[in-house]
């Protein structure tokens, strides 16, 4: 396991508003087995040739830069991170960085891999479900797999990992199921969030469509006494529970009362774009200045002081200006 210590010139990465940036979200592919709705528009095919993806060395790296100046936490997103054939050996190269490794997937495919996530010290795994009703599933993914994901989170629990339920709460769609996601906290240690539904290119995003925080808990508290729960530093929730329950519950609220003051996220995409935060339309390309060998440490120091304050800078969400989710990284 690969320890790098930080130098005296070489702290963690801090911009503008001396926010310290010390987790990294590697996207590995631009694919996906779902086809949701609000992250992969239905007129969108992959846009990346093989050749235009970071290999797995190259995605090692650049990660290995970061972590030498400052990063402790990767998480490994997509698309489907697991549909790429070459993920296991992407997995044991990040997993030898000896930092805090993550992972968000659709489950559908964990089983197939659940030894080598256990292998790699991998302890934490967030699993995109929006519904728990199967029919609504396919509407939703426009797939069949609804049986396959809840064998998997409950193989997941079985085998110790820490597991997060994410929900994009949509209205007229999926709100309605608010109370049975909190359900399922009672006798399972997971930690459901619901998301408020963010605005991507192609996904038709408007605020009528946005279940604010403030009415989905609302929603909860007519049915369940409920306990707020200290959120730690760098959150992007805010977590509950009921007394009592095995799990609890948390409200990703980017819209309505947006976390940007404690951010400390950076973002890699899957064609090796830096994005300094998920709404930022202004990208640094990592990948072809690795491939032409120049100097990554300035360019990352450079995007991240060039963070804006709230939001990538991006004031009117009806008109947002940036890439598809699924061509971002979750």
């Amino acid at each position: 396991m690969l320890n790098i210590p930080l130098t005296e010139k070489q702290q963690i990465l801090t911009d503008s508003f001396q926010r310290k940036h010390d987790y990294l979200r590697i996207s590995l592919i631009d694919k996906c087995n779902l086809r949701c709705h609000y992250c992969m528009p239905n007129d969108l095919t992959s846009v990346y040739r093989n050749d235009q993806l970071m290999n797995p060395e190259e995605i090692f790296h650049i990660a290995e830069i970061f972590v030498k100046l400052g990063v402790n936490k990767i998480r490994l997103t997509g698309g489907e991170p697991l549909v790429r054939k070459d993920f296991k050996e992407i997995l044991k190269m990040i997993g030898s960085l000896g930092i805090k490794l993550c992972l968000t997937t659709n489950g559908i495919l964990i089983d197939r891999h659940i030894d080598d996530l256990e292998a790699s010290g991998l302890k934490s795994t967030n699993v995109s479900l929006d519904t728990l009703r199967r029919d609504r599933y396919y509407s939703i993914t426009q797939r069949d797999d609804f049986e396959k994901v809840i064998e998997n989170i409950n193989l997941l629990i079985h085998r110790n990992f820490h597991v997060k339920i994410n929900v994009v709460v949509m209205k007229n769609i999926n709100e309605d199921e608010l109370n049975d996601f909190v359900e399922l906290t009672e006798n399972l240690p997971i930690h459901v969030r619901f998301i408020e539904f963010m605005p991507f290119d192609g996904n038709a995003w408007t605020s009528g469509k946005v279940v604010s925080y403030a009415e989905m808990l609302n929603r909860i508290s007519v049915v369940y006494d409920l306990e707020k729960l200290e959120d730690p530093a760098h959150s992007t929730s805010k977590k509950y529970k009921v007394p009592g329950f095995k799990g609890s519950f948390a409200f990703i609220t980017t819209m309505t009362t947006p976390f940007c003051s404690d951010c400390n996220r950076l973002r890699l995409t899957a064609d090796g774009k830096m994005k300094n935060c998920l709404f930022s339309n202004n990208e640094v390309d990592l990948l072809g200045a690795y491939r032409m060998g120049q100097d990554l440490e300035m360019l990352i120091h450079k995007c991240v002081m060039n963070k804006k304050a709230t939001l990538g800078g991006q004031t009117d969400p009806d008109h947002f200006e940036n890439r598809s989710m699924i061509l971002i990284g979750g």
